[in-house]
């Protein structure tokens, strides 16, 4: 990242973690970034005084989550100038001491913050906790809520370092306080190649995977690198893209945007687009449910034709195989819009089959073609934190970027049409398998007469727990069964994974046996409730 490419972000400088290794080549300083935890390395040409540049940082930048940085960087100022102003009759000796007293003052000022703020969670248990000291660079998007941000805050977090970024060891520093523009090296990723984004957010993350490339620059993570099995044989590397954006300053994309379904999922997919400025026109099968969107600002499309044909780029979600398929080659289908230049991205969670037919027929029209399955369920799409995998053509990728930034809090890029679409099927399987064990466990406990509360507690104490297992047994427990992912849609998904397996004949036993217990719930007229449902299929 070039100086000034990207708005600026105010922090502190902080004292690294020592398993940190430290970088080489251009002087950098390890940095904590106001409102948001986040800590990176920084070249030192990229800080700039906080004081000299607070107004014009301030006309830059007008999103929310960007006033509380500056909130937070105003408390820790009056906080360090009242104990300043405490200590000033102290000796010579005395102040000695109390400079050293100040900076752990000033790093359980910062712990406060940290319990208080909206990045609960984020910093990591071997950051060295109590030596940190904050830099300014990475934001966040102001739809992201408390929780969410905790959900995000996963030890495979991490923005972008920029490829030429050389780390140096950092030396201590004064709680001198810098603003800068530039790129983020987080937290938690592997060796790779920076690949520009342009205008992203630093808390939503490119992964690219190439078949053929191996990367000829490398940087180190902050921490372990990611084992993948294929970056060890050398035939995939993973690349980092920018991700340097601040809460609405999320440019969106001069390209007019097009969506076809407002399922679950679909609904807020839209909802984040509109929110974050993008262009988009709406299409939907039952028509009445385009309206709540119409009054946020979209415009009203009346067949995916005409939606394709005035649309640069037209995403589509929808339900399974069939419905994919009807939409892109049905009457006034997609296809009939498609010419020369015209991007198609389909989120919905199909076969590779399927999705390599509809690739084809985009592309012999002239058209571009991108999948784009997505991991989450409708809590997750509403509050902008989907994970998105990709695969087709990577110029189309990297258009969609805003589009991406606005709807999920990850990407994966992961090459030719077809992986994205087997890869997301091996998630749901696993995810759906998980559902029935959770279910199953939770019967037997009651059948054998032991507390379902009680299992609860244990897992959630143990290494299974996790958001997902508590928000499942929380809807068992209380009988709420409200779609978050459809029922039906899992045991599809829970289909097609086996019938991947069966075209490569490998077994799926658990995803099989699963399969059928979600076959028992949905002829229990299970189908459209939320996949936890399926306990119903184990209740006698």
């Amino acid at each position: 990242g070039k100086l000034g490419r990207y708005p600026p972000w105010p922090g502190k400088i902080v004292n690294p973690p020592k398993d940190l290794k430290k970088p080489r080549g251009k002087k950098c300083f390890f940095v904590k970034f106001f409102g948001t935890e986040d800590h990176a390395w920084i070249k030192v040409e990229q800080l700039k005084p906080y004081h000299t540049h607070k107004e014009e940082m301030i006309k830059i930048n007008k999103g929310k989550r960007f006033q509380q940085a500056v909130d937070a960087v105003e408390e820790f100022l009056r906080k360090t100038k009242g104990k300043d102003q405490a200590s000033s009759h102290n000796s010579t000796e005395e102040k000695n001491r109390r400079n050293s007293s100040e900076e752990r003052g000033k790093q359980s000022a910062g712990e406060e913050k940290r319990k208080g703020s909206l990045s609960e969670g984020k910093v990591k248990k071997g950051t060295g906790e109590g030596k940190k000291r904050v830099s300014s660079v990475s934001s966040e998007r102001g739809s992201k809520s408390p929780l969410k941000k905790a959900q995000d805050q996963s030890p495979r977090k991490r923005g972008r370092p920029p490829k030429d970024e050389k780390d140096l060891t950092i030396p201590e520093s004064s709680t001198v306080k810098r603003v800068m523009t530039g790129t983020v090296a987080g937290f938690k990723w592997p060796p790779s190649v920076s690949e520009p984004v342009k205008d992203s957010d630093p808390h939503f993350h490119h992964f690219l995977l190439s078949q053929t490339e191996k990367p000829a620059v490398c940087y180190q993570a902050i921490t372990k690198k990611l084992k993948v099995c294929e970056e060890e044989t050398g035939s995939t590397s993973i690349q980092a893209a920018d991700s340097t954006a601040v809460n609405g300053s999320i440019t969106p994309t001069d390209k007019k945007i097009g969506f076809l379904g407002l399922g679950l999922m679909g609904s807020g997919i839209v909802s984040n687009l509109l929110k974050m400025g993008h262009t988009v026109t709406v299409w939907n099968r039952t028509a009445e449910k385009c309206d709540l969107f119409i009054q946020e600002g979209a415009r009203l499309g009346r067949t995916p034709a005409e939606v394709v044909s005035t649309c640069d780029i037209t995403f589509a979600c929808v339900s399974d195989p069939k419905a994919a398929k009807d939409l892109v080659l049905g009457p006034s289908g997609v296809l009939q819009g498609i010419r020369p230049g015209k991007c198609y991205v389909d989120m919905s969670t199909v076969d590779a089959d399927t999705v390599t037919e509809l690739a084809q027929v985009i592309v012999s029209r002239g058209g571009r073609f991108l999948e784009a399955p997505v991991s989450g369920n409708q809590q997750l799409s509403n509050d902008g934190m989907l994970v998105i995998l990709a695969a087709g053509d990577r110029g189309l990728y990297e258009d969609c970027s805003s589009c991406f930034q606005a709807m999920g809090k990850t990407s994966f890029f992961l090459g030719e049409v077809g992986n994205a679409a087997k890869m997301m099927l091996i998630v749901n399987m696993v995810q759906g398998s998980f559902m029935a064990t959770i279910a199953e466990g939770l019967t037997l406990a009651q059948v054998t007469g032991q507390s379902q509360q009680t299992l609860l507690d244990i897992l959630n104490q143990g290494q299974l727990a996790s958001i997902f297992l508590d928000q499942k047994c929380q809807n068992i427990l209380q009988g709420n069964f409200k779609p978050d992912f459809y029922l039906k849609y899992i045991q599809k998904d829970l289909r097609l994974a086996i019938a991947l397996g069966d075209s490569v004949n490998h077994p799926t036993p658990m995803a099989a046996a699963a399969n059928e217990v979600y076959k028992r719930a949905k002829a229990l007229d299970q189908s459209d409730n939320d996949m936890s449902a399926v306990y119903r299929a184990y209740i006698h």
